[in-house]
């Protein structure tokens, strides 16, 4: 089995590719960090209350830099999301085994922040069905979660039809308890 903090795998369809995130992506990832239309997206549960709207591209980098850091130390895998078509990125994946003591343990936690044109259900669906079926195995989990705002029509309908459904169960944060809500899950 591949791993993925080992040798990132590359995954990609006629429309996009999702490799390891590289410094050099600083730039156009700024438009997407810097979207306040974007931001509300965004999952930031349990993220030190880092909200994600960047907006200068020395605190972009620093993002970079710190998802670089995370990646070699085993924490989490952020891909960037290239659109094909235009040559740039439009957004981001993270994905980690989360580890808790809660319904959400041994549990694949995907993050997508995309730009908000790319807000739509049918590139959201696109995105995803790249990385959610290698998922399980790639990070040894049982199920997939990944947060959508109730406001979020466009991304629940991409989750849905991928078959994840609404979770009644919260997630517990791990540093405050706090209760986070609105996590969809696909079960092994």
């Amino acid at each position: 089995m591949m791993n993925p903090y080992e040798k990132c795998p590359v995954y990609e369809n006629e429309r996009y590719l999702l490799r390891l995130i590289e410094a050099s992506d600083a730039a156009d990832l700024l438009l997407v960090y810097s979207d306040e239309k974007a931001v509300p997206f965004f999952n930031s549960d349990n993220c030190n209350g880092d909200d994600f709207h960047y907006t200068t591209l020395e605190r972009m980098q620093s993002a970079v830099d710190f998802w670089q850091q995370a990646h070699t130390e085993g924490w989490f895998v952020r891909w960037v999301i290239i659109d094909k078509n235009i040559g740039h990125a439009v957004g981001t994946i993270e994905l980690f085994n989360r580890q808790a003591n809660d319904y959400f343990n041994n549990c694949g936690l995907l993050r997508l922040d995309l730009r908000s044109d790319y807000e739509r259900a049918e590139s959201i669906f696109e995105i995803l069905s790249l990385i959610v079926p290698p998922t399980f195995e790639l990070f040894s989990c049982q199920m997939i979660a990944t947060k959508v705002p109730s406001f979020a029509s466009e991304r629940k309908n991409a989750v849905e039809r991928l078959e994840f459904a609404l979770s009644e169960k919260a997630l517990v944060g791990g540093d405050d308890g706090k209760h986070y809500k609105d996590y969809y899950v696909l079960q092994k």
